[in-house]
This record gives C-alpha cells, structure tokens and sequence, in this order.
C-alpha cells in the first residue's frame, strides 16, 4: 500500500498478518459435509468440519495443533500434542468456512469440538469467542457457539467467570470413574463428582442447557446400568445428552454399537426424562472424524 508511509508500513508488517492458514485439502461427501485441511504458517496443520443440516450449516473448528488429552476413542490423540492455535488461527476457519458458501447462506453454529482440548487454550480461545461473537467480527450470536471439553473442571469456572456467555459442551462418556479414566485419562484429575460439580455450577441463562457428549462404544460403556446412572448423574440439571455411536478408524481399539443397543439405551433416558438424540455421522466417507484427515497426511496407516 504505497499510500501509506514506510514507517507504518513496517509496523504493519511487524504486528499483523493476513491470512495465514491454507487450505491443503478439501473433501466433500456425499451427505454434503466438507471437511478442511489447513496448513498453518509454521507447517503445521488442522481440521475444520462444515456440516449440513435443513436451515443451519454448523463449523467444528479446531483449539490445537494435536491434543494431549490422550482419549482413547480419538484419533487426534494419537497425533499427540504440538501447539496451541491463536486467536486468528481458530477465527481464520470459520472465515474460510463461511467464503466457501453461497452468498445468501451463512455459517449458523460454531462448535469448538475438533482437534484440542479448548480449555488447555483457554486465553486464546477466549480471545477467538469474542471475536467470533461479536458485531464487528463474525458475528455470530452466543447462543450458536459453543466449547466441548473433554471434562476441564478448573476451565468450565473460568469460561464461567470471564468468558462469554456461549454454550458449554462436556464431552463425558462414562459414568463410573473406573471406566472413565480408563479412556479418558483427563479423569484422573476431574474425576466426574468434580466435573458435575462444576458443571452445576456454570451461570445457564434461560433456557439454555449444558449438553452432554457420549460416545458410545460397544461392550464398554452402553449397558441399561450406564443409561440409569447417566440419569441419576445429570438430575435436576439443564441439560441434554448427545448419543454419538463410535465412528471408527484404523488402529481402533473400540468398535460402534449395533443400532438396537444405541436406541435401547436412548428409550431408558427418554423413560428418566432426559433428551437424548442420537447423533447422525456424517462425512464418513471423506475421514470426517476429528484427526482422521491430518493422520491420513501426517502419519503412515496404523497397522
């Protein structure tokens, strides 16, 4: 810009950039979902997920560069941790996202649900949430944003206290501490009397909910006993479960649960009162689930 003096030429070089993720990979499947590929300046990379649903478009963005939560079920965790993302990286997808649609659509939700633990991010995560939200940036309203974590105790008060008000996602997928810690390893520190705990606490506005993420995975956590207990574990909270079969990858030590089992265990929430749709996959197809892509790029097929 040769309109500008070279001095604020060079403060602008020195204090801003523009555009600095890639896309490297672009899949569509036939369902309609894109999953995304991004090359970050320093070579690194992450995923975004767009997915299609009548009248909402909603974006799963990424908070890390890998993850080191080490969740079983997760393919991003054998990546293994290597960055957080900034501010501008996780905002930079969903402006991406939202180029890629027509010009009289528009992203409706933004879920910070894919590669990383959000809470281990939590200054810019934060940072991302306001500007996401507000009107002089993307400007998507707080009740269409939400942060899933995968059971961050210490982050869920701090989102709390400081953040904004957006939706609180709690990845939780087992309800007795011996199961959980056996494949989330994050419960060791917050096991799940301390995790409701904190949940219980997090200021809802009216109407709001907290939703409940569970992965369902055969023979280890989909038992009419676990349903029961979930009951009793979200009682007289607002809330509602999300039931998201396994999506499997190679290399996977969990297999997904037969259709009856998902929908037995669905009928018992329903019975205690508690909503409980049972997620669609989508994009399976085009490795849509968290990590799959990156590892497909990164990493040799696991044996």
């Amino acid at each position: 810009m040769s309109d500008l003096s070279k001095e604020a030429r060079r403060t602008l070089a020195d204090q801003s950039q523009i555009r600095s993720i890639k896309p490297v990979d672009v899949r569509t499947s036939s369902d309609g979902t894109e999953k995304y590929l991004f090359r970050l300046a320093d070579g690194e990379s992450v995923e975004s997920v767009l997915m299609f649903e009548p009248g909402r478009a909603t974006l799963c963005v990424s908070s890390q560069v890998g993850c080191a939560m080490g969740c079983r079920f997760c393919r991003t965790a054998s990546l293994g941790f290597r960055r957080n993302l900034e501010a501008h990286e996780i905002v930079e997808q969903a402006l991406y996202a939202r180029g890629r649609l027509l010009p009289d659509s528009d992203i409706t939700n933004i879920v910070l649900m894919g590669m990383g633990e959000p809470f281990e991010n939590f200054g810019n995560v934060r940072e991302a949430l306001f500007r996401l939200t507000s009107p002089d940036y993307v400007g998507l309203s707080k009740r269409h944003v939400t942060v899933s974590t995968s059971g961050n105790a210490d982050g869920i008060r701090s989102l709390g206290q400081t953040g904004p008000d957006v939706n609180l996602a709690v990845s939780l997928n087992a309800t007795t501490d011996e199961v959980r810690s056996e494949i989330m390893p994050i419960n060791r520190k917050f096991p799940i009397s301390e995790l409701m705990r904190a949940c219980r606490e997090f200021p809802l506005k009216p109407y709001r909910r907290i939703t409940f993420e569970y992965v369902m995975l055969r023979g280890v956590n989909d038992t009419e006993a676990d349903a029961r207990r979930l009951i009793g574990l979200i009682k007289g909270l607002p809330s509602k479960v999300n039931l998201i079969p396994f999506n499997p990858f190679p290399g996977a030590r969990f297999e997904r649960p037969v259709d009856a089992d998902v929908e037995r265990f669905q009928s018992i929430l329903a019975a205690g009162g508690v909503s409980a749709p049972i997620r669609k996959s989508k994009g399976r197809d085009i490795a849509a689930a968290c990590g799959q892509l990156k590892a497909e790029k990164d990493m040799p097929p696991m044996s």
